[in-house]
């Protein structure tokens, strides 16, 4: 199991030399890759440009690249891009976003989100090992029928032979997808103890096309927080989860929602997104249960971050990508404490 860093997004609260100081930081204690993220603010490929050029040895990945805001090819020019100028350290997570986003802000309908991603990645990896592209799917039509398009054949060359592409999922479907199509999954709120169950449908997808789960990754956001209560530790994660389970999407629709549903906290998700979308945000953070958060996050002293290190390796994760709070100068000593933590659990960085 390795160690990685996810940072998100750049907001208000945070700016763009503290992320970079975190990278760097990262990079120093040898953690594994730096993940950063895009909604509808800060894009993904800019940052990680921008840390490939001021970091040595740490990965660079996109958590994610949303599949409507660029077309197959320009994901796949990107991804090459980024990968030659960091000397073969990038990683490309796909994800499909939400309804909101997808059809707000990038004006792409949502409809049938898993064939279009299938498509996606299947034209991502014709374009990144350099085959002519030529492709007719239900969402993308390579070149355009009845017109002056010519297949094409990226012209620059990766500096590895493949780049490895991860998938964001969090339903059982689309779990099942990225064990079929990706080489890993990004996995949210992830529990040790919830494992079998989202590993299960990875699983089938993996025996769909004659693997099993060896070589795939398993790649999990985890909040962390260290201090002596962890209750008190788990203040600083509640509104980052109601946000996800109370107002990430609609009523309908939210994906989180369901996923804390399936694992057990279906009267609290309900309340959450209740008090969430009633704007009382206080209150749905609040309504957050807290072994949710501790079965999801790493919270409390060293040595109890420690043994829940050992509980996520045991679930079969590969890798976890940790999200921290605070400002950079406050990030740093997580990631300090961080690595102390790794080293107390018998893992080498």
């Amino acid at each position: 199991m390795r160690l990685a860093l996810n940072l998100g997004y750049l907001a208000a609260w945070n700016d763009p030399a503290g992320h970079l100081a975190l990278a760097q930081e990262a990079d120093r204690l040898g953690f594994s890759c730096v993940w950063v993220a895009e909604a509808y603010g800060s894009d993904a490929p800019s940052m990680l440009a921008w840390f490939a050029g001021q970091t040595e040895r740490i990965e660079l990945g996109s958590a994610v690249f949303q599949i409507p805001a660029r077309t197959p090819a320009m994901a796949a020019m990107t991804a090459a891009t980024i990968d030659k100028l960091s000397g073969g350290r990038f990683r490309l997570g796909l994800g499909v976003s939400g309804p909101q986003v997808s059809e707000g802000w990038h004006g792409v309908r949502f409809g049938k989100p898993l064939q279009r991603t299938r498509e996606y990645i299947d034209i991502v990896n014709l374009a990144l090992t350099r085959k002519t592209v030529a492709y007719d799917g239900q969402h993308y039509q390579l070149p355009l029928p009845d017109g002056p398009g010519k297949a094409l054949k990226l012209t620059l060359h990766p500096t590895r032979d493949h780049v490895p592409v991860y998938l964001a999922a969090v339903g059982p479907k689309n779990l099942e997808l990225a064990g079929e199509v990706a080489d890993g999954w990004l996995a949210i709120f992830f529990s040790p103890e919830f494992a079998p169950e989202s590993l299960k449908p990875i699983e089938a997808g993996r025996a769909k096309v004659g693997k099993t789960l060896d070589g795939f990754e398993i790649c999990a956001g985890v909040p962390v927080v260290f201090g002596d209560d962890p209750e008190m530790c788990a203040e600083l994660v509640r509104q980052y989860a109601a946000l996800y389970v109370g107002g990430m999407g609609s009523r309908e629709q939210n994906f989180y929602n369901a996923l804390a549903t399936r694992m057990g906290y279906g009267d609290a998700a309900r309340e959450v997104q209740d008090l969430y979308l009633a704007k009382k945000h206080r209150e749905a953070a609040a309504a957050i249960p807290f072994e949710f958060i501790d079965r999801t996050s790493l919270i409390g002293p060293v040595e109890r971050v420690a043994e829940r290190l050992q509980a996520y390796q045991e679930a079969g994760v590969t890798e976890i990508a940790t999200l921290i709070f605070g400002d950079h100068e406050h990030g740093i000593q997580t990631l300090r404490q961080l690595a102390r933590a790794w080293e107390m659990a018998g893992l080498t960085l």
